[in-house]
């Protein structure tokens, strides 16, 4: 058996990787002509350290990021407000959250996967369906007979757009800027992520290596101004969030604005299986995007490697369709609910938050961070 995967960002990497450890032979087709260290911060829960535990890859992901051990939501002023000790979490499950350069991470995956494995230059134009599988149709180059495809391509999934055109991608009228600085944070900030919680707006950072700060800024969409710094933007917030800004260059930015995926129930056909942002595309509120197409790749090399691949592919939407879609309706209620603006709401939602024993925030990030056994 052969599997083609479309897509070479975290995902699609991660379950080359999955499969390949499971003596299932894949080919990566990656748009990108060549891999480059770019792109900003990525922060590995604990789930995701898991599947790269059992993958032979946290030692080297360790080495090269940065652990997390705590996570905080301050108000403006960086005064906390709530918080979870993601140490714990290490004890329990024998490996922590790290913060890494997302470049660095996908240069990691490159590295683990076999000579010929990942194909770049490879931009989808069609899929064309036959009986024993499909053509796929790459601009500039040869088509490629595939049986079984892994659509592993993102929000904006071609291979989705294929097979379910009626799926609907929701705005969440939300922006968000996300940059890498060379900077020295406090010594009591390292360790930690922490992420200011202010009225429509909201700004984290997290130290990824010795001197660099990955951080990112979000706001609603009504106001974004072009014209407008992001100091000025963030005006009102802690000294050391402008500072942060300020010492950043332009060409360290990236801008997006901010959507998911409704959830949909069908993930695959016989021949064809979503994995990721393809199947589930969450904002980013709960960190667990990337985290979750980690997960997907464990689950389903697992089925894969015990069941015909029609079989593994509905056992493994199964497996996964419940926590994927908690994790998407989650974030996008979190999203909504950091990004009120009326005074008397925010003092309330923060009073509410600072009330919630710490005991409950471990059991909501709980279910999040406990991966199946399979």
């Amino acid at each position: 058996m052969s599997v083609d995967i479309i897509g070479g960002g975290i995902g699609g990497l991660t379950t080359a990787i999955a499969l390949q450890q499971k003596g299932i032979k894949s080919i990566v087709f990656e748009q990108a002509p060549e891999i480059k260290p770019v792109g900003a911060g990525i922060i590995l829960a604990s789930n995701a350290m898991q599947v790269y535990s059992k993958l032979g890859l946290h030692e080297i992901i360790i080495e090269y990021g940065r652990p997390v051990g705590r996570m905080n939501i301050t108000d403006p002023s960086l005064k906390p407000i709530s918080g979870v000790d993601l140490e714990f979490f290490e004890e329990k499950y024998g490996v922590g959250s790290v913060a890494i350069h997302r470049g660095v991470l996908q240069q990691i995956l490159v590295d683990a996967l076999r000579s010929g494995t990942l194909q770049l230059d490879y931009e989808l134009e069609q899929i064309v369906p036959h009986e024993d599988g499909f053509e796929l149709h790459f601009n500039g180059q040869e088509t490629v007979d595939a049986q079984y495809i892994i659509g592993a391509d993102g929000l904006r999934s071609k291979v989705r757009a294929k097979f379910f055109p009626d799926c609907v991608i929701r705005d969440a009228r939300q922006v968000c800027w996300r940059g890498v600085v060379d900077f020295q944070l406090p010594a009591y900030y390292k360790g930690e992520l922490n992420e200011a919680w202010g009225r429509g707006k909201r700004f984290g950072f997290v130290e990824i290596s010795s001197g660099k700060v990955y951080w990112y800024a979000l706001c609603n969409k009504r106001e974004q101004h072009k014209d407008k710094a992001l100091t000025d933007i963030f005006s009102d917030f802690h000294p050391l969030v402008k500072e942060i800004l300020a010492a950043t260059a332009t060409e360290q930015i990236h801008y997006t604005p901010l959507y998911d995926l409704q959830p949909m129930d069908t993930w695959h056909t016989d021949h064809m299986c979503l994995v990721g942002d393809a199947a589930h595309a969450a904002t980013p509120n709960l960190g667990q995007g990337a985290c979750q197409a980690i997960e997907d790749a464990f689950v389903l090399s697992a089925f894969l490697a015990k069941h015909r691949p029609e079989d593994a592919f509905r056992e493994y939407k199964q497996n996964r369709i419940s926590k994927a879609h908690y994790i998407v309706n989650t974030s996008w209620t979190l999203g909504k609910l950091a990004h009120w603006r009326n005074p008397l709401a925010v003092k309330f939602r923060n009073t509410i938050m600072k009330l919630t024993p710490d005991s409950v925030n471990r059991q909501r990030s709980e279910e999040i961070f406990k991966i199946p056994s399979l």
